[in-house]
């Protein structure tokens, strides 16, 4: 039965909509908590490894997720438009729109992973003065170079996929790729069986393999695909009014996610040059709040395909309808991976007390992040899902760069600056002034979303 046939607000139509949401966030949740998995499962390897190994390759890490998120912007363009054109029944700009988004990611790949090949001493200087860190990260960032380039093409591929509701087909291949690495993880960080016990090496050479794995999957798929193919001609062509629509998109959801993605970057460099202790605390701390939001994160994409179609279709009083639904969503999930924080701390906190390597100061602090994070992510949940989810959905992605400029460089980036090197405060105090970053923004974001501005139908006929 179509989403057309109960009356908008009836107790069938809300069934109907959950049941959608549901089904388009879990798949995307689950993909969203194999990536924590991994993460946790590299965190938890490398602690048996060396301190050094574990605070080295989060700093290392910090390349990779710069360019994870300059391409979720250029994913995130792709989505808009790929959404609104399914919702209109536009396939063949659909396949467009996919080709135009690979070859600008394949070009941004190559760049993060030639400078990481080449020359990653100085990016790891960019993070710390620890020599120690700086060598085993470099070791790190020449293996992992290659899944720069592959990772920017399965990010765009499986981005595109979810936009036409291809959500299993997605989960099913990123999750398995997920559990290829974890797998490779072990087997090279402590030869397991005829491979080399490699450390920390074995972290970036196992993330390349599956990077080439999963590429080799998305293309098989794209070829077989009957409803979306991914095509070489799309791929090479110029694109004319769509590259243009495209561009208006994807540069400033692209300069929305790399400005936070650096600032992000910069709490990492702060971090960094006040201790390893703290560095090593925070790569336990980000590694269980991810496990925290995964399904804020899944429900903010949901609400993306969701709201994209039904305005791709013109159908925009209901858009507003579900984007007040997907608020409430947020709140609620939110709420949840709080709980789910404070239900881990106590586990993280007594396996760091009996298995792991660190000093006491690490476990000190990683217990007062915790609590820290259990209430982060209701600013960090409320916000992707009204910048990333909602007002993405209609194409406003100018206003997202605005207020995360302002936000993070205007506040979190100086004022954290200046307490950890001018004022000199307690490091935990640095942390908690950081962290106080998404909710500067949550009332402005919550004043822009009831403006209905970005309520807006952006496709167009007659692209040929």
């Amino acid at each position: 039965m179509s989403e057309m046939t109960w009356k908008l607000g009836s107790r069938e139509e809300k069934r109907s909509f959950y049941k959608q949401a549901m089904r388009i966030t879990l798949p995307i949740a689950l993909q969203n908590f194999m990536d924590a998995a991994v993460n946790s499962a590299d965190v938890l390897m490398l602690s048996f490894v060396s301190q050094a190994a574990l605070s080295a390759s989060s700093l290392a890490g910090q390349i990779a997720f710069i360019l994870s998120n300059l391409i979720y912007g250029l994913s995130s363009a792709s989505a808009v438009m790929a959404a609104q054109y399914w919702g209109k029944g536009d396939r063949k700009t659909v396949e467009k729109v996919m080709g135009m988004a690979l070859r600008i990611a394949l070009l941004v790949g190559a760049v993060f992973g030639i400078a990481a090949a080449v020359c990653p001493e100085a990016l790891m200087r960019i993070y710390t003065d620890d020599l120690e860190l700086i060598k085993e990260g470099a070791v790190y960032l020449r293996v992992v170079s290659a899944s720069y380039v592959l990772g920017a093409f399965a990010q765009i591929y499986l981005s595109v996929m979810r936009s036409v509701e291809r959500v299993k087909m997605s989960a099913a291949v990123h999750c398995s790729a997920v559990i290829m690495n974890v797998v490779l993880n072990a087997c090279f960080i402590f030869g397991i069986g005829p491979f080399s016990k490699l450390g920390i090496m074995g972290v970036a050479l196992a993330t390349s393999i599956t990077r080439a794995v999963e590429v080799a999957v998305c293309i098989i798929d794209g070829t077989r695909c009957k409803i979306i193919r991914l095509k070489v001609k799309y791929l090479l062509a110029r694109g004319g009014q769509l590259m243009r629509d495209f561009m208006r998109l994807a540069v400033p959801a692209a300069g929305n996610d790399i400005i936070w993605g650096l600032a992000f970057s910069v709490y990492s460099v702060i971090l960094g040059h006040l201790s390893s202790d703290i560095v090593a605390a925070n790569s336990v701390a980000s590694v269980v709040r991810n496990l925290g939001t995964v399904v804020c994160f899944g429900t903010a994409s949901a609400a993306g395909i969701i709201l994209g179609k039904a305005m791709g279709d013109n159908r925009l009083e209901e858009a507003k309808v579900y984007a007040k639904r997907f608020v409430g969503l947020s709140i609620i999930t939110a709420l949840l991976g709080g709980a789910v924080i404070l239900l881990c701390r106590p586990v993280v906190l007594d396996f760091m007390h009996l298995y792991v390597t660190v000093t006491d100061v690490v476990k000190s602090e990683l217990n007062i992040m915790l609590f820290i994070n259990a209430y982060y992510i209701m600013g960090m949940s409320v916000n992707t899902m009204l910048i990333c989810g909602i007002f993405r959905a209609g194409g406003d992605v100018k206003y997202g760069l605005i207020c995360d400029t302002v936000a993070m460089w205007g506040y979190a980036v100086p004022v954290g600056l200046l307490c950890a090197f001018v004022f000199k405060l307690p490091e935990m105090w640095v942390y908690f002034i950081l962290c106080l970053d998404e909710f500067v923004k949550m009332p402005v974001n919550i004043w822009h979303y009831k403006k209905k501005g970005w309520i807006r139908n952006i496709t167009r006929d007659n692209l040929d």
